[in-house]
């Protein structure tokens, strides 16, 4: 019953009503519902989020073998959660929720595997876990299209996290939950939109109605003939939609004859506009061998191009294909990579859009659990959320201790799968000391990683500052001056801070060279200004010469 009020809520008032008949269903020994009831307790859906009751309600879980309540305590140790930090208990309670079916452990130990997180690296191994959980999501793609979720920055979004944002409130996410459970009056109103758009000739829109009459609901009647008027009507108008619809139809015999050699023709042209769904399908024809000889060097070559904009079902059997050695030179570490992709679309990246409004509601304990358990799937955006969430401190769910060395171990993970970002807030941790000791020599080689690999503007200001100063690295005025150069060229925000950093720079060299002749009173001088003004008698000079250059400009334009 609960699940069925949860499916059908509408309001959040109905959702409550859902978890009251959970709690009902909890107390009678109800195992599913008691993990529904430790879940919400954990992540605070629909009420007060309270960790030490749902750790309770987990353990018992455990004990009776839930292999959901395996991997949540597997994810509270990893972090320390309410519960004691080990990593090795946590790898134990993976490992049986694996063992129990638990697609998130088997992310989770995939991610480990791949990475040598408290394991070995092993690409064979990860590969194993991977593809046990691609395989099921390659599955519910083939029965029906998912939705990506939008995975919303928060380093990148600060315009999006004040309460009057508008550009992803509730009404995107019910909008997304519509499309995913695809309720009967949305597709009513999506029907009557299309049909009016199609009147007015919209070829993209009969494409959609063919889509929808060819799907089937109970809003829409599947019916094959409508789906081939449709489509062919859009097809007639050269729309790509309309070409690789026709195309599905007579390769699966749905109100036409099968048809093979039609089939092809029509996704070839569609592949042909860029259709990425015809390019999977004519993939699929030539790896398949269906009604054609099988040549897997074009079914490779269909199913990259599909992958290009990211076709699920392309990436999974390009894994597929790499992690067989069919038609392409075998490569574990590609394969993995890729089914680490279509892994990452499970309907578990919807927590993306629940912590993401958790955290716009001001709920950052429950914003943070939630990108957690992403982050430890392997999310490279929720490492960096939730390292964010963690240096700002403003989370209650860990000791403040042991926010900054959880944030830099966060940083360090997404700064490997490539995050510029990430990889310039590991050399401000060493550079300042948070979460780790001060070092200059460690945070200027993730400086330099920053600015050579991505061209990030900031981390060659960074890298330009320690230059001029020989902060861990040796003086080179020449190298600081091309560094604060460069970061002004890649970046135009950098154009005011390097042109002050400019100044100062050659502000003390032109100081050096007036001011002192011999190495002596050069020595006796600088400790003098040191004294009476202080070490950063530099931008004091600057703050006296600066007012003296507008007035010059001034003057001049004057």
């Amino acid at each position: 019953m609960g699940i069925k009020v949860l499916q059908q809520s509408k309001s959040q008032k109905q959702k409550e009503e859902a978890y009251l008949l959970f709690a009902k269903a909890a107390d009678m020994g109800n195992l599913k519902a008691m993990e529904k009831m430790a879940d919400a307790l954990l992540f605070g859906n629909f009420g007060v989020q309270n960790i030490t009751a749902a750790i309770q309600l987990y353990e018992s879980l455990a004990k009776e073998g839930s292999c959901k309540a395996q991997n949540a305590l597997g994810f509270l140790s990893s972090y320390g959660i309410g519960m004691e930090y080990d990593q090795a208990k946590a790898l134990i309670y993976y490992t049986f929720g694996s063992a129990g079916g638990n697609m998130m452990s088997q992310m989770i130990l995939g991610y480990r595997y791949l990475s040598g997180i408290n394991v070995l690296q092993n690409c064979e191994v990860a590969l194993s876990y991977y593809k046990k959980v691609a395989d099921y999501i390659a599955d519910t793609f083939e029965k029906s299209e998912g939705v990506p979720v939008e995975k919303v920055r928060l380093t990148e979004r600060p315009e999006n996290l004040s309460s009057n944002s508008e550009i992803l409130d509730w009404d995107i996410y019910q909008y997304y939950k519509f499309l995913a459970e695809r309720g009967d009056v949305q597709i009513q109103k999506a029907l009557h939109y299309f049909l009016k758009a199609a009147k007015a000739g919209s070829a993209n829109a009969m494409a959609f109605i063919g889509k929808m009459y060819l799907e089937g609901n109970a809003a829409v009647p599947q019916n094959n003939t409508t789906a081939f008027k449709y489509f062919s009507m859009a097809a007639s108008k050269g729309n790509a939609i309309g070409l690789h619809g026709l195309g599905l139809l007579y390769f699966r015999g749905k109100g036409v004859p099968l048809n093979y050699a039609e089939a092809l023709k029509y996704f070839q042209k569609a592949a042909e506009k860029g259709w990425p769904d015809a390019q999977f399908q004519l993939g699929f024809m030539y790896y398949s061998g269906s009604g054609i000889w099988k040549d897997y060097k074009l079914a490779f070559k269909y199913f990259y191009l599909a992958s290009q904009s990211g076709q699920p079902l392309a990436i999974y059997y390009l894994a597929k294909m790499y992690a067989t050695g069919t038609g392409v030179v075998r490569s574990c570490r590609t394969a993995v990579e890729l089914y680490k992709g279509v892994c990452e679309l499970g309907h578990w990246a919807e927590k993306f859009l629940t912590a993401y409004f958790a955290y716009k509601d001001g709920d950052i304990d429950s914003s943070l659990v939630q990108y957690a358990l992403l982050a430890e799937m392997g999310y490279e955006v929720a490492q960096s959320n939730s390292a964010f969430i963690l240096e700002s401190k403003k989370a209650n769910i860990l000791e403040k201790e042991k926010m900054y060395p959880m944030a830099l171990l966060l940083w360090n993970r997404a700064a490997i799968q490539g995050n510029a970002f990430a990889r310039v807030k590991i050399g401000d941790y060493h550079y300042y000391g948070y979460g780790t000791k001060k070092d200059y020599q460690t945070a200027a080689t993730h400086y330099s990683i920053a600015a050579n690999k991505y061209h990030n503007a900031q981390a060659m200001f960074n890298l330009a500052y320690m230059y001029e100063h020989g902060l861990g690295i040796t003086k080179d005025i020449h190298l600081a001056r091309r560094l604060y150069d460069m970061a002004a060229q890649t970046s135009p925000d950098a154009h005011i801070p390097v042109l002050f950093a400019i100044m100062k720079l050659e502000t003390t060299h032109l100081l050096r060279d007036i001011l002192f002749f011999n190495q002596f009173t050069t020595r006796w001088n600088w400790l003098k200004l040191d004294n009476t003004i202080g070490a950063h008698w530099d931008l004091f000079v600057i703050g006296l010469i600066v007012p003296g250059l507008i007035l010059l400009l001034r003057n001049h334009h004057g």
